[in-house]
């Protein structure tokens, strides 16, 4: 109880799977006495492309446009755009952050990749500048939870789903100082029965009772490609 949840949410449809999904989690974790707060990025029309629109007033090198140094500077100073300061304070306050989404073309959809280039900059999530590798969000815990189009026996074929994951749990989470949980994945709703959907919801709603409890996974290469 009264742990602070951030579900950042990308899917354009509040009745698809992924909706009933959120749905679940935001109702499951209300009622151990979690706060939740959803980030639901196409209903806000979040702008998903790093830009020079992210800098309030002047820039460190108006010669020569670095998004990464001019961020960074920006955030030093309190001169990031307005949005990019409200997903960054939604960050801050979480104790665990969910990320709920449907696998595009082996990854995260543009839009929620547009949130991690935009919202994890340098001086919020990292910095570069210390010893230990610099991840600054340390403390918190993270769930990528997604559906995917093809079943687990077509991704079977093709190499673990795993690999997909290191670029997202790894090189940005763990990067970050988040500790990972096991990701949650739902194979292929749309060309399963009603029952076995309903069936997926339930595991989703069973888990979720006992999340707090979870040991994150060990985050190393092993996890990923053995």
């Amino acid at each position: 109880p009264g742990k602070k949840v951030l579900i950042v949410y990308a899917h354009q449809e509040p009745k698809s799977f992924n909706g009933s999904l959120l749905k679940i989690a935001v109702e499951e974790l209300t009622k151990q006495g979690c706060s939740v707060t959803v980030s639901d990025l196409y209903a806000m029309q979040f702008e998903p492309r790093a830009t020079r629109n992210d800098i309030v007033g002047h820039l460190h090198n108006p010669e020569a446009f670095n998004y990464a140094v001019e961020t960074w500077e920006a955030y030093k100073r309190g001169g990031l755009s307005k949005d990019l300061v409200e997903e960054q304070k939604k960050v801050q306050e979480a104790d665990l952050l969910i990320f709920q989404f449907p696998l595009f073309w082996f990854s995260m959809p543009a839009i929620l990749k547009g949130w991690m280039d935009r919202v994890l900059v340098q001086g919020f999530a990292y910095d570069l500048t210390k010893a230990n590798g610099g991840g600054l969000l340390q403390g918190k815990l993270c769930l990528f939870s997604f559906t995917t189009g093809g079943s687990k026996e077509k991704y079977a074929i093709r190499g673990d789903i795993r690999y997909l994951l290191w670029p997202m749990q790894h090189g940005i989470m763990h990067f970050c100082g988040v500790k990972v949980l096991e990701p949650h994945i739902c194979y292929a709703p749309e060309h399963v029965s009603e029952e076995k959907r309903k069936e997926m919801l339930t595991a989703w709603t069973q888990r979720l009772k006992t999340l707090w409890k979870e040991e994150p996974i060990d985050c190393s290469p092993d996890w990923y490609f053995k």
